[in-house]
């Protein structure tokens, strides 16, 4: 039988593609190019905002899985991109219209990526025990963050020794490798994928075909957790976005690598590490919503507290334990909202999903704006994590007061949980 750990592994390195090909989407790709790499990996100013082409189309994204399902539509969205990925290098070199080509290169790139991560909810809601869901979507998230590593570590390597085009040829290649065995040892089993079946903890999980949109939104909760990612991925990209240039900044002679990768390698632990902390906790007894709230404090609240100390020192290791602190403590996120969504509606989170990550992917581009803004009309780093600071804890303000995990999407009572 397929085991949950088999299910996280799998997806937490297709997280690890997917993370890796949003920075690669960032990158600009140019022909021509004499005086600077036309893949930079520490991006000038504001230019880590949300993929552009990934404002996505999470929403339509539910049509797909409802008609073919999640495991199909990741594969599928993965091959495309990974192939994408692969033959950026040659699109470039295209005659006079490879500029058309990349554009379009690009924008595929964004809708491919659009159905995956909404399509990854859907399948975890579906498949994974109530009682197991911030663990295992914790360790899947940790993915992002070892993409981020991977990406940063070996494409800067693979740039300096053989030139841009090699980090998109890695890139693409480890992603159709991942996609073949993903097919070879998961979807041809598909006894093993369906034996899995619906193993949420007391209640069947629905098969409307239908999202129930009004139902949905008129509820307290939805808004709240829609609210709280928002912030949410708002603060993140904030933090993504500026934290290299704050350093090289503020600490010209300090050694990029050093930035720019303990932040996330300690990401990754604290991850898998909020997920069992979460699910060790509701086994235990505590009420889900009590522990979602906690693990929000965390995520969004303490992290901004790390956040704002970093605009209030000029050493450069305690610069460096406060970012830490700071982008760690937001993967507790992932058992927090992330899994909510889950509780709220199993039947269709994938869609709900859609609709938090589209917000919160606008606030992002906004948020990166904002700083950018801040910057210079203040010329001061303090007002960009005071920003960090006060879009947290709107979010998580709104989340404590109004966030629950009983279930909105049927109309029968319902036990709390």
């Amino acid at each position: 039988m397929l085991r949950r750990a088999s299910l996280a592994r799998f997806h937490s390195l297709g997280n690890t593609m997917a993370s890796g090909h949003c920075k690669l989407g960032t990158a600009p790709v140019h022909h021509h190019c004499h005086h600077q790499h036309p893949l930079s990996l520490q991006p000038p100013v504001g230019s880590k905002a949300p993929c552009p082409e990934k404002i996505k189309r999470d929403v339509s994204a539910e049509t797909y899985w409802s008609r073919i399902g999640g495991d199909k539509v990741i594969l599928i969205s993965a091959s495309a991109w990974g192939f994408i990925t692969a033959v950026t290098p040659l699109l470039s070199h295209i005659s006079s219209a490879h500029l058309v080509f990349m554009t379009l290169s690009r924008i595929l790139m964004g809708l491919f990526q659009g159905v995956y991560f909404p399509a990854l909810t859907s399948l975890l809601s579906q498949k994974v025990r109530e009682s197991e869901r911030a663990f295992t979507y914790s360790t899947v998230g940790a993915g992002s963050q070892f993409g981020t590593l991977v990406i940063g570590g070996a494409g800067s390597l693979l740039l300096e020794w053989y030139g841009w085009q090699s980090v998109f040829y890695f890139s693409g290649v480890f992603t159709l490798i991942w996609v073949y065995f993903m097919y070879r040892y998961l979807l041809r089993k598909k006894e093993l994928v369906m034996s899995l079946g619906i193993l949420a903890k007391g209640f069947s999980i629905s098969k409307q075909k239908k999202v129930p949109w009004r139902q949905l939104f008129r509820r307290p909760p939805v808004w709240a957790v829609i609210f709280a990612q928002l912030s949410s991925a708002s603060s993140f990209f904030i933090l993504l976005s500026w934290l290299p240039t704050f350093f090289k900044e503020t600490f010209p002679n300090a050694k990029g690598w050093v930035f720019n990768v303990i932040p996330w390698l300690i990401a990754i632990p604290t991850s898998v590490f909020s997920g069992f902390l979460s699910d060790h906790l509701i086994s235990q007894g505590y009420r889900t919503i009590t522990v979602r709230k906690l693990m929000q404090v965390m995520g969004l609240g303490l992290s901004s507290v790390f956040a704002l100390c970093l605009g209030h020192t000029r050493s450069f290791c305690k610069s460096i334990i406060f970012a830490s602190a700071s982008i760690g403590l937001q993967t507790f996120n992932h058992s927090g909202i992330s899994v909510n969504i889950q509780d709220l509606a199993p039947s269709c989170a994938g869609f709900l999903f859609g609709v938090a990550n589209t917000a919160g992917a606008l606030a992002g581009v906004v948020g990166v704006c904002m700083g950018g803004y801040l910057i210079e009309t203040t010329g001061s780093w303090t007002s960009v994590f005071n920003l960090v600071a006060i879009i947290s804890n709107l979010g998580l303000c709104m989340f404590l007061v109004f966030g629950e995990a009983q279930r909105v999407d049927f109309s029968s009572a319902y036990e709390e949980l």
